[in-house]
């Protein structure tokens, strides 16, 4: 899957790494897109942040108890620990360094059970004008917890119960019998909640596999599983980009099989394909743990590495017209020959990008093909 997003730190810790579970076989890629989320955009964290501070300060002005004034500076503290953290994450994604996940995430909690000791002092208090404007801030945050984040519903869940049920404490301690109410109803909004964010996110990550299959299927070949030319602007666009003036060079060969199609007439499609799957198979265990292999065509294929210079990859050339003029056994009692025609061209002599090399390496196989099969020709 592709994400214009920086990506965020996966959690370390084994709490921190519980509390963020989507599942079983959830590739990575989108256990970091579900993390990003959580970090979210500062204009909605600064909404529940605003929200909160306030609601602590108007009640500690109603009522200046110890247990007020604490929840202020508890509130404060948490708040502005959590922008810090929030601020100095999106600046670590941007530069690739680690995001602070596991202490980002255990802040939320903590500020979650923040809320939950406003609410249950307020109730305590027996002021009802205190306790219901707390509560009502702890049953509107709920709503921004499922939103912000609904990339880790064991979070979700968490964060409403330390916010909401402290609600259900005070009221067992009232002396208010109306209130045992609560010991109903928050329990269910909690479960409906919980579940809710479980859906939610059970959509997501199947909306993401989705997204992530599409986009593998639109890059690569459906018979050899290899890149195909949408892979190849891809790489060019994102993982090939050598600078004119570095050492290491990238070489780009454009491959044309010899003799594929007397195969094909002589053993049918099927043993073509299957020829097919094997010779990208050759090409990938000869490429290089930093090598790529992709089928642009039916039977062409580009091979790029990094290379020193001409002569490694003219080496590499030779290697690969040898292994590829090896027999391909089809069958247990059908054994077929091939050969290659390549073309060869480095970045950047002959190109500053792979595109612009494969034209020129596409240039230098039909040099290669005029002299005769099984050769190489270096692009001029």
């Amino acid at each position: 899957m592709d994400t214009k997003v920086a990506p965020f730190s996966l959690p370390r810790w084994r709490f921190t790494t519980w509390l963020c579970y989507s599942g079983p076989d959830v590739p990575d890629d989108i256990r970091v897109a579900l993390i990003g989320s959580l970090f979210g955009t500062l204009p909605i964290f600064a909404g529940g942040v605003l929200n909160t501070i306030a609601v602590s300060v108007a009640i500690d002005l109603r009522d200046p108890s110890p247990a007020f004034i604490a929840w202020v500076v508890i509130e404060v503290v948490l708040c502005s620990a959590r922008l810090i953290l929030l601020v100095a994450a999106h600046r670590a994604a941007r530069r690739g360094e680690p995001t602070f996940t596991d202490i980002y995430l255990l802040l939320g909690v903590f500020w979650g059970a923040s809320v939950g000791y406003g609410a249950f002092i307020s109730i305590l208090s027996t002021d009802w004008v205190a306790a219901t404007l707390s509560c009502l801030s702890a049953a509107a945050m709920v709503g921004g917890i499922c939103f912000r984040n609904f990339g880790a519903p064991r979070l979700v869940g968490i964060m409403i119960l330390l916010s909401l049920g402290p609600c259900c404490i005070a009221a067992a301690m009232s002396k208010e019998l109306i209130l045992s109410l609560t010991l109903l109803q928050i329990p269910f909004y909690l479960i409906a909640m919980s579940i809710a964010a479980f859906r939610l996110n059970g959509l997501l990550v199947s909306t993401m596999k989705a997204e992530r299959e599409n986009d593998h299927r639109a890059r690569h070949d459906a018979l050899t599983s290899l890149p195909n030319r949408a892979g190849l602007i891809h790489a060019s666009q994102t993982r090939y980009k050598t600078a004119s003036d570095s050492a290491l060079k990238t070489a780009v060969l454009y491959i044309d099989l010899d003799g594929f199609k007397p195969v094909n007439d002589q053993y049918g499609h099927e043993a073509g394909d299957l020829l097919l799957v094997m010779i990208g198979g050759r090409l990938n265990a000869l490429k290089g743990p930093e090598g790529m292999v992709f089928r642009i065509g039916g039977d062409e294929f580009v091979v790029t590495f990094s290379a020193l210079n001409h002569e490694e990859a003219a080496a590499f050339a030779d290697r690969l017209i040898s292994e590829m003029s090896a027999s391909f056994a089809l069958t247990a009692h059908v054994s077929v020959n091939v050969g290659a025609s390549i073309g060869v061209a480095l970045i950047p002599d002959h190109g500053t990008d792979v595109l612009t090399a494969l034209n020129a390496a596409d240039k230098a196989l039909n040099v290669a093909k005029a002299m005769g099969k099984s050769r190489w020709s270096l692009a001029s």
